[in-house]
């Protein structure tokens, strides 16, 4: 039976993501619940300027200004800086007489003059604010201003961003010609996926969120979809053990073993036990059988000398969770051994030699897949698949969608897709993880989970969160196999926070 499991609905979770819809409204239902939009700016500058003084001193600052709100936030913050008795210069994209709504409200209060924004408006500044633009921006930067935010880039003067460095693309963490490299991100309501995929990550240095003081009925009003991966939201899904619990209660993993590259399915399988599976067998050809058997004494071993083997192992009910693909060889064993899966009922993961099995569309089984079914690409295998993995997490969520399966789409900006529409973004995979074997653990920890009755979606975001905090713990010269014997740590901290 599968565990009982959903993503929170709407934008009340700080873990929830804004995509630029969902922003603008929040903006709006701020507004419609009483709040006035120069309010809600005056907020925004005032958690900025909190945010400034909390980690400088009074410097000669420089703010810069753009057509829109976000140009009106730097307008408060410029200010409200003034006020307490900082050196102030603003510099504006456009003429204070060219702004409208709240934003030329908020320039008018500023007592001060507006320069042109131009590179030479940053000659002698110790902090810059950028508050050009915000969420909003689709187009690439160029002239002067590309040339202003290239000579920002270009001195070693901390930069504090308001909302989202200007020049990311907020919904896919693509820079748009060039981009601010902020020390500090301000964000508002709640984080957007350009701070945490890359390479918007990148820009965004130490990020702040301000709710703005809305009431959570406003958030309560706003459907989101997207969401920042981390346990708050998971770990009381997690299958803990209980006095009730035997090893038949946390399932039996399969994984099918390669003759080759036998060093895969071991990793894998290893995962598998460590996360949770109560048993786990290696499928594999009786010329390595041996090898796996005499492995480690706690695993099982099932001999496969053809394709019908496999298909008559799966008709063991107490069989729940399949992983084919690591070491597996892409051949007609690994093509029968997914048909057969697919057929039986039980969880499906997918990895490495699968994908170029998938990739041949004569085979029929791209076509076949479910929503018990996760798959587990790095880019390059995704691309034989489905096309360009860029930007990443539309790919992502649009190959989910076009298979009813979940996708696990690897990197340091893990997306974990839904069929339903729905992703995670994963940003806690150290770059440690770059080693051989590492993609083969966090598919035996996905199929382990699996093995636990947990949905696919659950699955990958536990997986990728244990994943990376493994490798943290670890550090400079991980190796994939040291990942697997990290994996109690991170599990008895997480039950620790659950007190």
């Amino acid at each position: 039976m599968t565990v009982a499991w959903a993503l929170p609905r709407d934008a009340r979770s700080p873990q929830a993501l804004l995509d630029v819809a969902s922003a603008r409204a929040i903006d709006k239902a701020a507004i419609a619940a009483g709040t006035p939009e120069i309010e809600l700016m005056e907020r925004a500058g005032a958690a900025t300027f909190a945010a400034i003084c909390a980690r400088w001193k009074p410097v000669s600052t420089v703010v810069l200004t753009g057509p829109g709100n976000n140009g009106g936030d730097g307008f408060v913050i410029a200010r409200l800086l003034h006020e307490a008795g900082w050196q102030v210069r603003v510099a504006g994209v456009c003429p204070v007489e060219r702004l409208s709504g709240s934003a030329r409200v908020a320039a008018d209060r500023w007592s001060g003059s507006v320069s042109p924004l131009e590179p030479d408006a940053l000659s002698g500044a110790e902090l810059v604010v950028d508050a050009i633009f915000g969420t909003g921006l689709a187009r690439a930067l160029e002239g002067e201003l590309r040339a202003t935010v290239e000579a920002l880039n270009a001195c070693a003067v901390p930069v504090v961003a308001v909302d989202i460095a200007s020049g990311i693309e907020s919904d896919s963490g693509a820079i748009l010609g060039a981009a601010v490299k902020a020390h500090l991100t301000v964000t508002f309501f709640r984080r957007k996926p350009g701070h945490l995929l890359l390479p918007g990550r990148l820009f965004s240095g130490e990020l702040v969120v301000s709710t703005l003081a809305v009431a959570d009925n406003v958030y309560a009003a706003i459907p989101v979809s997207l969401f920042a991966n981390a346990p708050e939201l998971w770990i009381d899904a997690f299958p803990w053990t209980t006095p009730e619990s035997h090893k038949y209660t946390r399932g039996h993993a399969v994984v099918l073993g390669g003759t080759a590259m036998t060093g895969a399915a071991r990793l894998a399988a290893h995962s598998a036990q460590r996360i949770g599976a109560g048993l786990v067998t290696i499928a594999a050809d009786p010329s390595v059988l041996l090898l796996y058997a005499a492995w480690r004494a706690d695993l099982l071993v099932s001999k496969i000398t053809t394709p019908d083997d496999f298909r008559e192992l799966l008709t063991d009910r107490r069989l729940n969770a399949v992983l084919l693909g690591p070491g597996a060889g892409a051949d007609t064993r690994l093509e029968a051994a997914i048909a057969a899966a697919l057929d039986a009922d039980v969880g499906l993961a997918l990895d490495a030699d699968c994908f170029r099995i998938l990739a041949d569309r004569t085979n029929g089984l791209l076509g076949r897949l479910n929503e018990r079914v996760i798959m587990t690409p790095h880019e390059g295998e995704f691309a034989r698949v489905f096309g360009s993995p860029h930007p990443r997490l539309k790919a992502a969520i649009d190959a989910a969608r076009s298979t009813d399966a979940t996708i696990v789409l690897k990197g340091s900006d893990t997306v974990i897709a839904g069929p339903d529409g729905t992703a995670v973004i994963n940003s806690g995979a150290p770059p440690e993880l770059a080693t051989a074997g590492s993609g083969d653990v966090l598919a035996g920890l996905v199929v382990g989970l699996l093995a636990n009755a947990l949905p696919p979606m659950l699955a990958g975001m536990i997986a990728c969160w244990v994943h990376g905090s493994a490798a943290s713990l670890f550090g400079p010269g991980l190796l994939a196999g040291d990942i697997p014997d990290l994996v109690p740590r991170v599990l008895a901290r997480l039950k620790a926070s659950r007190r």
